[in-house]
Parts: C-alpha cells; sequence; structure tokens
C-alpha cells in the first residue's frame, strides 16, 4: 500500500522515508502502478482504473500536485475548472493553467501555461487546500479565452448551474476586452438547466444554425408511475435527449451491465411514446459530425413546429 496524502497523491519522500526503496518506486512508474502527476509526486494507477473518466481525474491531480507544491501558485482557467468541478467541451489537459497575479511576466512550458493577470482577494479561494481563481473569474477567464461559442456557451452554462447569476456575468463582461464579444453572445443564450457539455454543444449547434430552442429538463409522468426527464422538450409532442457515455455510467446501478440500462432506456422511451411524444436522440458522434440540427429539423418538420 503506497502513502498517499489529503489528495490521494503519493509523495516520493513520503515514499522513502516509509521505507520503500528508490528501485521500487522506479519500477513502479515503469509498469504504470503510479501514474506521474509531478515532479516526485505519484498517483497510484488502480485510482485511474477504477475512474469512470480518468483523463479527468489524473488531470485534476496534475492540477492539485502543481497548486501544493513550491510557491502556492493559483490555478486559474481549464484547471481552476477541474477544481471546482465545471465540465469543460474542450478541456486542456495538457497543460496546468496558473494565474501570477502579476500584470506581465506569463509564458508557456511544454506543461505548464501562466497567464498574467491582476487577482484581487475576493477572485482567489481556497478549495480543499488549494488556491484557485474564485467560480466566477475562472468562468469568465475561459469563457474570454474561448475562441469557439460552444466552448463559451457551455462554462457559462456551468457558471450558471453552480450558482452565478446572469447578471454578475453581465457586469463582468461589460469591459471591452478580447474574446468578450463572443462571450456576451454566448451568455445571452446560456441556461444553468443545462445538465452536460454534450447538452450545451446540442444548444449551441442549434443556436449557430438558427433553429428552434426547444424547452430544457421537461418532465412527464409515465404509465409505470415513474417521471422522466428529458433533456430538451416542445409541449407535448417532441422530447430529445443527448446519450452520452457519462450519463450510462452515471445511471447504472450496483451490479448492472451497460446493457442494463439501454434496456430500461428502450422501456422508458416506449412509455414516453406512449404518451404521444415523438421522441429524438443523438450521441457524441453526431455532435462532431454536426448532425444534430438535420435530425431536430426533420421531427420540426414532421410535427409541424415552426422552425
Amino acid at each position: 500500500m503506497w502513502p498517499v496524502n489529503r489528495y490521494g497523491i503519493v509523495n516520493r519522500a513520503s515514499a522513502l522515508d516509509a521505507g520503500i526503496p528508490e528501485r521500487r518506486i522506479t519500477e513502479a512508474v515503469r509498469s504504470g502502478e503510479l501514474q506521474v502527476v509531478g515532479r516526485g509526486q505519484y498517483l497510484p494507477g488502480v485510482v485511474l482504473s477504477e475512474s469512470a473518466q480518468p483523463t479527468a481525474l489524473l488531470y485534476r491531480k496534475r492540477c492539485i500536485a502543481a497548486a501544493t507544491g513550491p510557491g502556492r501558485l493559483v490555478l486559474s482557467h481549464d484547471s481552476a475548472a477541474a477544481v471546482h468541478g465545471l465540465e469543460l467541451l474542450y478541456p486542456d489537459t495538457v497543460h496546468v493553467h496558473l494565474t501570477n497575479g502579476l500584470s506581465g511576466g506569463g509564458y508557456t512550458r511544454a506543461r505548464r501555461i501562466v497567464h498574467p493577470g491582476i487577482l484581487s482577494d475576493d477572485e482567489v479561494v481556497e478549495i480543499d487546500g488549494v488556491l484557485v481563481t474564485s467560480l466566477e473569474r475562472t468562468v469568465v477567464d475561459v469563457a474570454l479565452a474561448s475562441s469557439r461559442f460552444a466552448q463559451s456557451l457551455t462554462v457559462l452554462d456551468g457558471g450558471l448551474a453552480h450558482g452565478l447569476t446572469d447578471d454578475s456575468l453581465q457586469r463582468a463582461f461589460s469591459t471591452p476586452r478580447r474574446g468578450v464579444s463572443l462571450a456576451r453572445r454566448a451568455l445571452r443564450f446560456a441556461d444553468g438547466r443545462s445538465e452536460s457539455p454534450g447538452e450545451s454543444w446540442s444548444r449551441a449547434q442549434m443556436i449557430e444554425d438558427d433553429l428552434r430552442l426547444p424547452d430544457l429538463q421537461v418532465e412527464y409522468q409515465l404509465r409505470s408511475g415513474r417521471t422522466a426527464r428529458c433533456d430538451f422538450g416542445v409541449r407535448d409532442v417532441f422530447v430529445a435527449e443527448f446519450d452520452g457515455l457519462v450519463k450510462y455510467r452515471r445511471d447504472m446501478r450496483d451490479g448492472e451491465d451497460p446493457e442494463d440500462v439501454v434496456i430500461r432506456e428502450k422501456i422508458r422511451e416506449d412509455e414516453l411514446r406512449d404518451l404521444g411524444l415523438d421522441v429524438a436522440r443523438w450521441i457524441w458522434s453526431d455532435l462532431t459530425a454536426h448532425r444534430v440540427t438535420s435530425i431536430v429539423r426533420a421531427h420540426y418538420s414532421r410535427l409541424g413546429i415552426d422552425l
């Protein structure tokens, strides 16, 4: 058993102090038993193997390792988002992002980006001993740095879902600066009811193609007595859902296989159709191929829904 700190990270010095030979640590890194998250800091590989989102987990641990090392640096941008639990559409899991609190002096290295930027006292918070930019500053930084509408919409959706207000974000974008036009446009459509990057990206494609937007998180009472909450809906005629892998893993019960979730979803979909609802579904590959708008438009046309 490897000695770990409060963050589940193995510190090389602590391992040596516990009597673990240097050669054993080297072998563990080489075999993948330990994953490097920082200089002299490692994450047990078994933790990743048991995670539904190993890439996101490894990145978060790398960020924590950087922020808790010498200097007590402030995580920002994508790294702060990871600590806050904000899901991004295009997260940068290569670089650890930090902000130096200065008007200049930023730099980029192979696995680290240090951003210049003044940080006021209320723009830095401590989460479980880790210094990060505040939720609002994090959301604003990511939105301003985004070159894609969908990424900006996703982080703003997430910010609202985490408790930020439209008014506070409007104030944050009131000053002209790089990236603010795209961020302001995304804010006009941001909705805290969106529950995943896939749902936000779906709406972004509809918005960019000037398609009528459905309502979000609509609920229906099924004949089985269950309440079905659907990602999207228009009146009582059309519902749609984004089927992401994370959603299926989330809905799996103890002892279930993915097939069990699929069967349960098929029964749920049949019950929705029994209510007279037209049901559409799409997956991640439909988003990447930009097929969502055509899927929704076909249903709208068949049902006589104004585009």
